[in-house]
């Protein structure tokens, strides 16, 4: 068993990150997927699916940056397909949607992967084997996750979920993944320290479907 006297991926987010933020992500966007999928349920029914994504995007996008900047986070400046980044603590933070049961799209951002090597730093909390290694990390990424149905790809105004995601450093798994609404839970939790992810759930490849109510290991 682990040291509990260490510190959990889920107690340096709770940390480092406030709990007004979260919330005002969460709300920032539920409101920018509604307005993506408006603008992009217009189209074309042949390209209405690309459309309804793309829209998505670029106003989750806005309204991502607005959140983060009235939590003073200074984030980015929104240009082009550019990923907003910000930082909160040790945290750099950024966003990306994916369909229920596709995994890699995140990896599709050569910025994402770069922002996700910081990750190396926190993988030992979560491997036993490696625990007596780790040092206390200054840097490490959090990606806030929306998750869409695939069946209704063209017509869900808002996600199933929008997730509170720890990749590892290759931004090929999880260390530690949790529904925002579940998240902030956390804030009141008196046994933060105890929540860590299932070590025997293997990492996912890419095309492996994740339950987004799993709370970590996914």
């Amino acid at each position: 068993m682990p040291n509990t006297q260490q510190p959990t991926i889920a107690s340096l987010l709770v940390q480092h990150i406030p709990r007004d933020l979260i919330m005002g992500v969460e709300d920032a966007l539920l409101i920018g997927a509604q307005r993506g999928t408006s603008a992009g349920a217009v189209m074309n029914p042949g390209h209405r699916s690309h459309a309804v994504g793309q829209m998505r995007h670029f106003h989750m996008n806005e309204t991502f940056r607005d959140a983060l900047e009235a939590a003073g986070t200074n984030p980015s400046q929104i240009k082009g397909n550019r990923v907003v980044i910000a930082t909160a603590g040790i945290f750099a933070l950024g966003r990306f949607n994916i369909s229920n049961g596709v995994w890699n799209n995140g990896r599709r951002s050569r910025t994402r992967r770069e922002m996700a090597m910081a990750n190396l730093s926190i993988e030992p909390l979560v491997t036993p084997d490696l625990f007596d290694t780790y040092q206390p990390a200054t840097k490490a990424t959090v990606f806030f996750v929306g998750v869409f149905d695939r069946s209704m790809q063209d017509t869900a105004a808002v996600p199933m979920s929008i997730d509170v995601a720890v990749p590892d450093h290759e931004l090929k798994g999880w260390l530690f993944r949790m529904s925002t609404t579940a998240f902030l839970t956390l804030y009141e939790s008196q046994t933060i320290a105890d929540v860590q992810p299932d070590l025997a759930v293997p990492l996912l490849k890419p095309g492996i479907a994740v339950g987004q109510d799993q709370k970590s290991g996914t």
